[in-house]
Protein backbone atom coordinates (compact mmCIF):
# COMPACT_ATOMS: atom_id res chain seq x y z
CA UNK A 1 0.00 0.00 0.00
CA UNK A 2 2.95 2.34 1.03
CA UNK A 3 4.46 1.21 -2.35
CA UNK A 4 1.67 2.22 -4.36
CA UNK A 5 1.00 5.70 -2.51
CA UNK A 6 1.66 8.76 -4.94
CA UNK A 7 4.43 10.84 -3.33
CA UNK A 8 3.39 14.54 -3.44
CA UNK A 9 6.22 17.06 -3.80
CA UNK A 10 4.46 20.45 -3.50
CA UNK A 11 4.49 22.04 -0.68
CA UNK A 12 6.97 19.92 0.74
CA UNK A 13 7.55 15.77 0.24
CA UNK A 14 4.78 13.87 1.86
CA UNK A 15 2.22 10.78 0.68
CA UNK A 16 -1.46 9.91 1.83
CA UNK A 17 -2.57 5.92 1.75
CA UNK A 18 -5.65 4.63 3.31
CA UNK A 19 -6.09 0.88 4.02
CA UNK A 20 -2.76 0.14 5.99
CA UNK A 21 -4.91 -1.84 8.32
CA UNK A 22 -6.68 -5.12 7.14
CA UNK A 23 -10.50 -4.42 7.96
CA UNK A 24 -10.83 -7.72 9.11
CA UNK A 25 -8.04 -6.88 12.05
CA UNK A 26 -9.67 -3.65 12.84
CA UNK A 27 -12.06 -4.98 15.82
CA UNK A 28 -8.77 -6.93 17.46
CA UNK A 29 -6.59 -3.52 16.80
CA UNK A 30 -9.28 -1.37 18.25
CA UNK A 31 -10.24 -3.39 21.39
CA UNK A 32 -6.44 -3.74 22.70
CA UNK A 33 -5.89 -0.24 22.03
CA UNK A 34 -3.86 0.68 25.53
CA UNK A 35 -5.81 2.38 28.00
CA UNK A 36 -4.08 5.88 27.79
CA UNK A 37 -5.46 8.01 30.63
CA UNK A 38 -3.56 11.80 29.53
CA UNK A 39 -3.08 13.51 26.47
CA UNK A 40 -0.30 13.33 24.58
CA UNK A 41 2.18 11.05 22.82
CA UNK A 42 3.25 7.99 25.06
CA UNK A 43 6.48 6.01 23.81
CA UNK A 44 5.49 2.62 22.90
CA UNK A 45 8.17 1.46 25.47
CA UNK A 46 6.50 2.44 28.28
CA UNK A 47 3.25 0.99 27.61
CA UNK A 48 2.29 -2.77 28.00
CA UNK A 49 1.21 -3.49 24.50
CA UNK A 50 -1.12 -6.96 23.82
CA UNK A 51 -2.54 -8.55 21.21
CA UNK A 52 -3.23 -7.26 17.50
CA UNK A 53 -2.45 -4.19 18.72
CA UNK A 54 0.68 -5.62 19.91
CA UNK A 55 1.11 -6.81 16.21
CA UNK A 56 0.62 -4.48 14.98
CA UNK A 57 3.39 -2.19 16.65
CA UNK A 58 5.98 -5.25 15.82
CA UNK A 59 5.06 -4.80 12.26
CA UNK A 60 6.00 -1.35 12.15
CA UNK A 61 8.79 -2.00 13.59
CA UNK A 62 9.95 -3.97 11.12
CA UNK A 63 12.16 -3.43 7.99
CA UNK A 64 9.41 -3.17 5.19
CA UNK A 65 7.88 0.04 6.01
CA UNK A 66 11.48 1.83 6.68
CA UNK A 67 12.17 -0.11 2.94
CA UNK A 68 9.33 1.34 1.03
CA UNK A 69 9.51 4.78 2.74
CA UNK A 70 12.41 5.29 2.37
CA UNK A 71 12.34 4.40 -1.35
CA UNK A 72 9.36 6.50 -1.51
CA UNK A 73 11.38 9.79 -0.16
CA UNK A 74 15.18 8.75 -1.09
CA UNK A 75 15.70 8.39 2.15
CA UNK A 76 18.12 5.91 3.97
CA UNK A 77 15.43 5.15 6.34
CA UNK A 78 16.04 1.49 7.22
CA UNK A 79 19.31 2.37 8.08
CA UNK A 80 18.13 5.41 11.10
CA UNK A 81 16.54 4.18 14.78
CA UNK A 82 12.78 4.74 15.49
CA UNK A 83 10.65 5.92 17.84
CA UNK A 84 7.22 5.04 18.05
CA UNK A 85 4.86 6.76 20.39
CA UNK A 86 0.91 6.36 20.55
CA UNK A 87 -1.86 9.05 21.47
CA UNK A 88 -5.25 8.10 22.94
CA UNK A 89 -6.65 11.96 24.12
CA UNK A 90 -5.89 15.14 22.80
CA UNK A 91 -6.52 18.67 24.25
CA UNK A 92 -7.08 21.82 23.10
CA UNK A 93 -3.44 23.19 22.88
CA UNK A 94 -2.42 20.33 20.81
CA UNK A 95 -2.12 20.07 16.95
CA UNK A 96 -0.49 23.90 16.72
CA UNK A 97 0.98 24.58 13.39
CA UNK A 98 4.92 23.73 13.55
CA UNK A 99 7.19 21.52 11.41
CA UNK A 100 9.25 19.01 13.72
CA UNK A 101 12.64 19.26 15.15
CA UNK A 102 16.04 18.93 13.02
CA UNK A 103 16.70 15.64 14.93
CA UNK A 104 13.65 14.29 12.86
CA UNK A 105 14.27 12.81 9.56
CA UNK A 106 10.83 11.21 8.32
CA UNK A 107 7.64 10.93 10.38
CA UNK A 108 4.24 8.65 9.61
CA UNK A 109 1.09 8.90 11.41
CA UNK A 110 -1.42 5.75 11.24
CA UNK A 111 -4.91 7.02 12.47
CA UNK A 112 -7.15 4.52 14.18
CA UNK A 113 -10.59 6.30 14.42
CA UNK A 114 -13.37 4.39 13.46
CA UNK A 115 -15.50 7.35 12.83
CA UNK A 116 -14.47 11.02 12.53
CA UNK A 117 -17.37 13.28 12.38
CA UNK A 118 -15.61 16.78 13.55
CA UNK A 119 -14.40 19.14 11.63
CA UNK A 120 -11.81 19.83 13.69
CA UNK A 121 -8.60 17.42 14.38
CA UNK A 122 -7.75 17.12 10.79
CA UNK A 123 -4.28 17.19 10.22
CA UNK A 124 -3.50 19.84 7.47
CA UNK A 125 -0.64 20.13 5.23
CA UNK A 126 0.64 23.43 5.15
CA UNK A 127 2.10 25.98 3.34
CA UNK A 128 2.81 28.32 6.22
CA UNK A 129 3.56 28.85 9.21
CA UNK A 130 0.71 31.47 10.35
CA UNK A 131 -2.29 29.80 9.03
CA UNK A 132 -4.41 27.19 8.72
CA UNK A 133 -6.39 28.66 6.05
CA UNK A 134 -3.72 28.02 3.74
CA UNK A 135 -3.30 24.14 3.00
CA UNK A 136 -2.58 21.69 0.17
CA UNK A 137 -4.19 18.61 1.55
CA UNK A 138 -6.39 17.47 4.84
CA UNK A 139 -6.15 14.32 6.31
CA UNK A 140 -9.17 12.16 7.78
CA UNK A 141 -8.09 10.68 10.96
CA UNK A 142 -10.02 7.25 10.17
CA UNK A 143 -8.58 3.81 10.80
CA UNK A 144 -5.88 2.93 8.27
CA UNK A 145 -5.11 6.20 7.20
CA UNK A 146 -1.58 7.46 6.62
CA UNK A 147 0.00 10.28 5.98
CA UNK A 148 4.07 10.41 5.87
CA UNK A 149 6.26 13.16 5.12
CA UNK A 150 9.62 14.29 5.15
CA UNK A 151 11.19 16.37 7.78
CA UNK A 152 11.88 20.02 6.12
CA UNK A 153 12.46 23.75 7.44
CA UNK A 154 9.17 24.41 5.35
CA UNK A 155 7.62 21.24 6.13
CA UNK A 156 4.49 22.84 8.40
CA UNK A 157 1.77 20.99 9.57
CA UNK A 158 -1.12 20.77 12.63
CA UNK A 159 -4.63 20.39 13.27
CA UNK A 160 -7.30 22.78 14.76
CA UNK A 161 -7.80 22.12 17.97
CA UNK A 162 -9.60 19.35 19.22
CA UNK A 163 -10.56 17.80 22.35
CA UNK A 164 -11.24 14.06 22.90
CA UNK A 165 -10.60 10.87 21.59
CA UNK A 166 -8.12 10.84 18.74
CA UNK A 167 -6.20 7.89 18.42
CA UNK A 168 -2.98 7.82 16.58
CA UNK A 169 -0.09 5.99 15.87
CA UNK A 170 3.63 8.23 15.37
CA UNK A 171 6.27 6.32 13.74
CA UNK A 172 9.69 8.81 13.61
CA UNK A 173 13.24 7.66 12.22
CA UNK A 174 15.97 9.96 13.64
CA UNK A 175 19.10 11.44 13.33
CA UNK A 176 20.90 9.28 15.93
CA UNK A 177 19.87 6.93 19.01
CA UNK A 178 20.78 9.62 20.95
CA UNK A 179 18.30 11.98 20.13
CA UNK A 180 15.49 9.02 20.05
CA UNK A 181 16.44 8.42 23.91
CA UNK A 182 16.28 12.03 24.54
CA UNK A 183 12.81 12.24 23.06
CA UNK A 184 11.86 9.13 25.21
CA UNK A 185 13.38 10.84 28.04
CA UNK A 186 11.13 14.33 26.89
CA UNK A 187 8.10 12.40 26.80
CA UNK A 188 8.01 10.34 30.03
CA UNK A 189 8.58 14.04 31.71
CA UNK A 190 5.70 15.71 29.91
CA UNK A 191 3.45 12.41 30.89
CA UNK A 192 4.97 12.44 34.67
CA UNK A 193 3.88 16.38 34.56
CA UNK A 194 0.47 16.06 32.80
CA UNK A 195 -0.50 13.22 35.32
CA UNK A 196 0.28 15.50 38.17
CA UNK A 197 -1.94 18.42 37.04
CA UNK A 198 -4.24 17.26 35.34
CA UNK A 199 -6.71 16.76 38.88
Amino acid sequence: MVRAATLETEPYPYLMAKGFVNPDAVPAIQGSFPDITITGFRPAHDLTLKGAFARLIDVLNGPELSQALGRKFGLPLADLPRLITIRRLSAAHEGRIHCDSTSKVASMLLYLNDGWSSPEGRLRVLRRSDSFDDYAAEVDPLTGTIFAFQRRDDSWHGHTPFVGERRVVQVAWLTSQEEADRKIRDHRRSGFLRRLFRH
